[in-house]
């Protein structure tokens, strides 16, 4: 159960960096960055990955973005 346990933190804080790097990239992409639209809808699906597999796994993630 511990391993669970410590396995879903780590997912949590990969959800976390994906999510500050979203939002960097949408900033970037509101700047004018064509390349960062792109980049914020890959780093949003893998976020959304995550957190698919953190419920996955029992837990329900910090912050439901609807994904």
């Amino acid at each position: 159960m511990a391993d669970r346990e410590e396995l879903i933190a780590q997912l949590r804080t990969i959800e976390e960096q994906l999510r500050d790097l979203a939002y960097d990239a949408l900033r970037e992409a509101a700047a004018g960055d064509e390349d960062a639209k792109a980049d914020e809808k890959k780093l949003n699906q893998a976020r959304r990955a995550v957190e698919r597999a953190i419920r996955a796994l029992g837990e329900r993630p910090d912050v439901d973005w609807g994904g």
